[in-house]
């Protein structure tokens, strides 16, 4: 009797492991290809029949400001921000109430910034895209307790770029980011004042953060609630945390600097009616050449810096920008006054080809990212905040082989990210990178399966993180130390 129960009992146990997995493998080929395809859905946004200026960030004012030296104040805050019709939704903001300003500095300039973190729970000021040592890039190592401050100093040492900043605690990050924590930093140098280019902020130069968020019933960001393992999405796309804005424009061509602010979703920019757009500038600075585009992805923490003509719209009253299929900024056109001269294939920048042939005597280093959701890992190993896990020597450069690793559950994209660094993408799978790609880079799309190979230099010191932008893999795990020593 007993055997025999013992039989149907392993029986059963059988046949529900089989269907399990029968279950498993067929959402893999289903549900989970739909989840984590790189396809960029139409966002079933909500929509509202009063469109709103569009919000231009503030220009932070500095403290005090010299040539050699530029002192700012900068602080987290709560705040509530009427973003859908009804109630204001309760959100965070740095110096506002949702997002940051833009906080301008120039190369080779000294800056000091007194931060102040008025919020309930640990932050830090994490300066994505910056050269600078380990002490003021605000990773996880660089907290600022709550009801405390700090004062972060660094040296400007590199050419002009939209760079920006977000928080980096440790199992906080995605969640003060969809609450509303993000903030851009231009970085100008006399080059870049010398082009040819629109540079009048808030009149043909604008900042556009992307983002999606979920919003319940009474409009809040509840992120708890939204939060996925394999990256927190949403159903309402917001451009400097509004919905569908619209714009004046009054000049022929007009520069939009777009950045990618969002916890795990890519976001493909074009214009309606096909119309081409000019790339000028990556993550890091600009390209050496405008490279004409019908289309841009940009992966979560990517930037780039794009040039409309105005001129060149089929509709004389309105253009507009559309994100992942649906309208994500209304450019009213009617207003029209300056016509600019714009020489649309100027020189903007000397970035040297890479040629990889001339790279056989650098060290190589691999970077196998692997999993999805809470199983998350690069090189095998989940981060451990005691242990280094690459070093390298102070003034060298090497060359990163990054590898997408897909596995029987499909595979995810991996923006990765190296902290106090600007790179070059010397090949995707083999092949040169298009001519839009060849720029300085901090940031770069992985997809499933994919080998990137990078050339970095390591010109400052320090412990710095490297990891996938997705904030949620981050948290999981997915993210390294390298020592620069």
């Amino acid at each position: 009797m007993k055997n025999k129960k013992q039989l149907i009992f392993i029986s059963s146990l059988t046949a529900i492991l089989l269907l399990g997995l029968w279950g498993y493998r067929n959402w893999d080929l289903s549900g989970m290809k739909q989840m984590h395809s790189e396809d960029k859905p139409h966002l079933e946004v909500r929509t509202e029949t009063t469109k709103k200026a569009l919000p231009v960030p503030p220009l932070l004012e500095p403290t005090s400001e010299t040539k050699e030296r530029v002192e700012y104040e900068l602080k987290t805050q709560q705040g509530d921000t009427s973003i859908l019709k009804g109630a204001k939704t309760k959100t965070l903001g740095y110096n506002g109430d949702l997002l940051g300003p833009i906080i301008k500095v120039r190369q080779g300039q000294e800056v000091v910034i007194n931060t102040e973190n008025t919020l309930d729970e640990e932050t830090s000021f994490h300066w994505h895209g910056l050269k600078t040592s380990a002490e003021s890039d605000g990773g996880p190592h660089q907290l600022v307790p709550p009801r405390s401050k700090e004062k972060i100093s660094f040296k400007v040492d590199q050419e002009a770029a939209t760079l920006w900043f977000h928080p980096h605690p440790e199992g906080k990050t995605a969640s003060q980011v969809y609450r509303g924590l993000a903030g851009l930093l231009y970085v100008e140098d006399d080059h870049s004042d010398e082009l040819n280019l629109p540079k009048e902020y808030g009149v043909d130069d604008f900042p556009l953060i992307t983002q999606d968020r979920y919003f319940d019933k009474n409009n809040q960001i509840d992120y708890n609630q939204s939060a996925r393992d394999d990256g927190t999405k949403g159903d309402t796309l917001l451009i400097n945390g509004s919905l569908s804005p619209y714009v004046e424009i009054t000049t022929t061509w007009v520069r939009y600097r777009l950045v990618n602010g969002s916890n795990a979703t890519n976001f493909t920019y074009n214009l309606e009616n096909n119309q081409s757009f000019y790339q000028i500038a990556t993550d890091g600075g600009f390209l050496n050449q405008s490279q004409e585009l019908k289309s841009l992805t940009l992966s979560p923490g990517e930037r780039a810096e794009i040039l409309i003509n105005t001129d060149q719209s089929q509709n004389k009253e309105k253009l507009n920008l559309l994100v992942n299929g649906t309208v994500a900024l209304q450019m009213n056109l009617t207003n029209k006054k300056t016509d600019q001269n714009i020489l649309i294939n100027q020189p903007l920048n000397q970035v040297n080809e890479i040629e990889e042939n001339t790279l056989t005597s650098l060290k190589k280093q691999t970077i196998d990212l692997k999993g999805m959701s809470h199983m998350v890992s690069i090189n095998g190993e989940t981060f451990d905040r005691d242990k280094i896990n690459l070093k390298a020597p102070f003034n060298t450069k090497e060359v990163w082989e990054v590898n997408n690793i897909s596995n029987m559950m499909g595979g995810m994209i991996h923006p990765f990210h190296i902290h106090g660094v600007q790179f070059q993408i010397i090949s995707r799978n083999g092949q040169k990178p298009n001519e839009n790609e060849k720029g300085w880079k901090d940031t770069v799309l992985v997809n499933p399966d994919e080998q990137i190979k990078l050339l970095i230099s390591f010109d400052k010191k320090g412990v710095f993180m490297y990891h996938c932008h997705i904030l949620e893999h981050e948290e999981n795990g997915m993210m390294g130390q390298l020592e620069v020593s």
